[in-house]
C-alpha cells in the first residue's frame, strides 16, 4: 500500500456478546491484528485506536479517512477474522482518487457492514490580507 495519508480508526471500546469480562475487547482485539499484520503488508497506514465511534449496536467498527477523500465507516466486523478483509479493502481505497471504490470491487463485508460515508471537507479557503 503506497504511504497516502490514510488512517483506519478502529473502536477498541466495541465489544460482543460472548466477551470475556476480564479479557481484552472485541474492538482492542480486532486493532491489535491489524496493528500485527498492517506492519506486514499496509507500509503508510496508520492505524489509530480510538474509545467509541458510537456505533455500540454494529460491533466491532472502523472508520477509514483520508486528506481530499469520502470517509467510510463500517460495522459488524469479526475481530478475528476481519484484518485481512479489512486492509484488502483499503488497498483498493488507496488506489482510488476520491476513496469511491466500485461497488462490486469492495469486500463484501464493506458492501454489508457500511455505516456511513462523509464526503471530503471541502478546501480551507485563504484568509483575506486584513485578517493575516
Amino acid at each position: 500500500m503506497p504511504e497516502t495519508g490514510t488512517t483506519l480508526y478502529v473502536c477498541t471500546t466495541c465489544k460482543r456478546e460472548g466477551d470475556d469480562p476480564e479479557g481484552p475487547r472485541a474492538g482492542a482485539r480486532l486493532h491489535a491484528e491489524l496493528v500485527r499484520q498492517a506492519g506486514q503488508r499496509a507500509e503508510g497506514l496508520r492505524v489509530e485506536p480510538v474509545e467509541c465511534l458510537s456505533v455500540c449496536k454494529r460491533p466491532c467498527t472502523v472508520a477509514v479517512a483520508s486528506p481530499g477523500r469520502w470517509t467510510y465507516v463500517y460495522g459488524d466486523l469479526d475481530p478475528e477474522a476481519a484484518a485481512t478483509t479489512i486492509l484488502d479493502g483499503l488497498m483498493a481505497y488507496d488506489g482510488t482518487p476520491d476513496g469511491i471504490v466500485p461497488w462490486r470491487e469492495r469486500p463484501k463485508e464493506f458492501r454489508t457492514g457500511v455505516i456511513a460515508r462523509i464526503p471530503p471537507f471541502p478546501p480551507l479557503s485563504p484568509l483575506p490580507e486584513a485578517a493575516q
